[in-house]
């Protein structure tokens, strides 16, 4: 039971993660916007293009090993990919119009 429950949070992670990607690709300033960041691209979004296709392929990574049965590689895939909001938390927070408003979402992440 526990396995079960476990693969299906794996699996809304990796369906989240596709999620957020695709934004990146179709609406890019709402997505730095919900990242929490201020980036004016002056109609150039190919930063944002390579953040979503490593989220959709993040996503993908996930939901695979999910599908094939693979606990370890599941995770050892959520255990390295601990930094990533680790990372996206500091990066917030390093910015001065930001405060713990916007970091709330990252910290949410680093409990899941």
């Amino acid at each position: 039971m526990a396995t079960k429950i476990s693969y299906m949070m794996a699996c809304l992670l990796g369906i989240g993660m596709i999620f957020l990607g695709i934004r990146f690709f179709l609406a890019p300033e709402l997505a730095t916007a919900g990242f929490g960041m201020h980036y004016n691209a002056g109609g150039d979004y190919s930063f944002h293009h390579i953040k979503g296709i490593r989220d959709v392929f993040s996503g993908i990574l996930l939901c695979g090993f999910v599908l094939m049965h693979q606990k370890k590689a599941v995770g050892l895939t959520l255990l390295a990919g601990t930094i990533i909001p680790v990372n996206d938390l500091l990066i917030v927070l390093s910015k001065p119009y930001n405060g713990l408003t916007q970091a709330h979402f990252r910290i949410i992440t680093l409990d899941i």
